[in-house]
C-alpha cells in the first residue's frame, strides 16, 4: 500500500470532535461502567503507557472492574489539538485513602482512542496545600 493510500484511509477529525469523543468514552467506562459500549471507544490494539495500568484495552477495563463501584470520574480542564486530547480530572472513591488527580493524554485515530499516557498525583487536602488552593475544582476534598 502506498503512503498516499494509507493517508487516505485515516479519518480526519477536529479537535472539538476528539474532545467530545474522549469525554463520552471516559464517562461510559469510568462512571457508567458500560464495558460493551466502551469497546467502541478504545482500539483493540490500544497502547498503554501508564505505570498503573496493564497493557492494552483489557488492562484498562480490568483495572476499572477491580475498583469499587463507587468510583467517580470528574473531568476538569480539557485541551485538544490535532489528534491529542489532555484531560485534567479527578478519580474519587476508588478504594484508596485519597483521590487521584490525573492529566490523561490520549491519542485519537480514526475516531477511537489508540494510545494513552498519564500523570497521576494524590489529591492534597487544605492542610497539605502550600498554595492554599485546591488541585481540582474550587473546593478541597473531605476525607473521613
Amino acid at each position: 500500500m502506498s503512503e498516499t493510500t494509507q493517508m487516505a484511509e485515516i479519518t480526519k477529525t477536529t479537535p472539538e470532535q476528539n474532545r467530545a469523543l474522549v469525554m463520552e468514552a471516559f464517562d461510559t467506562l469510568f462512571n457508567k461502567r458500560d464495558y460493551a459500549a466502551a469497546e467502541r471507544f478504545w482500539s483493540p490494539d490500544y497502547i498503554q503507557h501508564s505505570a498503573h495500568i496493564a497493557p492494552g484495552r483489557e488492562g484498562l477495563f480490568n483495572l476499572i472492574k477491580g475498583v469499587p463501584p463507587t468510583l467517580k470520574y470528574e473531568p476538569g480542564m480539557i485541551v485538544a489539538e490535532g489528534d491529542l486530547v489532555i484531560v485534567h480530572g479527578r478519580f474519587s472513591n476508588l478504594g484508596l485513602p485519597v483521590n487521584w488527580i490525573a492529566a490523561d493524554i490520549v491519542r485519537i485515530q480514526n475516531g477511537i482512542l489508540v494510545e494513552h499516557w498519564d500523570v497521576i498525583q494524590d489529591e492534597a487536602t487544605e492542610e497539605q496545600s502550600k498554595s492554599g488552593r485546591p488541585m481540582f475544582g474550587k473546593t478541597f476534598p473531605t476525607y473521613q
